[in-house]
């Protein structure tokens, strides 16, 4: 069975005109929207601050206290000064006890002996005028001294050690030996017989320095040689 739409019931014919319609309010809708602006907000309560309670903020005043200074320290008059009236008599005479001396009257005179400090002069000199001498001879003395009274070491021969061996020493103004140390050395066996020979020695005449005797360093090498 057909269905039957009367003209006036028939909407196609008027679709075209509704739709020229639709566009058009969509486009003022959309121009609406674009030319909308918000209205600012009412500024003419900005500058009535008049019946706000505004509290006020109380700032402290401060004052600096200016204290005095403190007193000057009481000035103490250590002169005094007497006032003397013209009519008092001043005693000015110097009074002196007189004693008198005859011929009985022994004086006694006490003399103060200086005593002289002997200071030991501690310096000790590489060259003086006289030099020390060992026996009233030079170093060659010494040296023959040496060889009749040095011990080769047993322990030394045993191992092949030989060598020179350099001991300094000082001659006090006595004539001791002191200060006996080993300069360079070669063993220790070597070293310690050195040393030894070197302390054994008599005294010598001892070195002077303008008429007065001083300490003396020397320097000695002791060969040890194996034969």
């Amino acid at each position: 069975m057909e269905v039957k739409k009367t003209d006036k019931a028939n909407l196609e014919k008027s679709r075209g005109v509704f739709l020229q319609i639709g566009y058009v309010v969509a486009l003022g809708a959309v121009l609406l929207a674009f030319e909308w602006t918000s209205k600012p907000a009412d500024l003419g309560d900005l500058g009535k601050l008049d019946n706000m309670d505004l509290e006020e903020e109380i700032i402290p005043i401060t004052r600096q206290l200016n204290e005095p200074p403190p007193p000057p320290p009481p000035v103490q008059n250590t002169e005094v000064i007497n006032i003397v009236q013209d009519n008092v008599e001043i005693n000015d005479e110097l009074i002196l006890d007189d004693t008198e001396s005859d011929e009985a009257t022994q004086v006694e005179i006490v003399e103060f002996a200086e005593e002289e400090e002997t200071v030991e002069e501690q310096e000790i000199f590489l060259v003086v005028e006289d030099m020390p001498t060992f026996q009233g001879q030079n170093k060659d003395a010494f040296r023959i001294y040496i060889q009749q009274n040095l011990k080769y070491p047993v322990i030394a021969q045993e191992n092949g050690i030989s060598g020179r061996v350099f001991v300094s020493f000082v001659v006090d103004r006595d004539g001791s030996i002191s200060n006996v140390q080993v300069v360079r050395g070669v063993d220790p066996a070597l070293d310690k017989e050195a040393v030894r020979v070197i302390k054994s020695s008599p005294k010598w005449e001892p070195g002077k320095q303008r008429g007065r005797a001083v300490r003396v360093s020397f320097t000695f090498p002791i060969v040890f040689q194996l034969q």
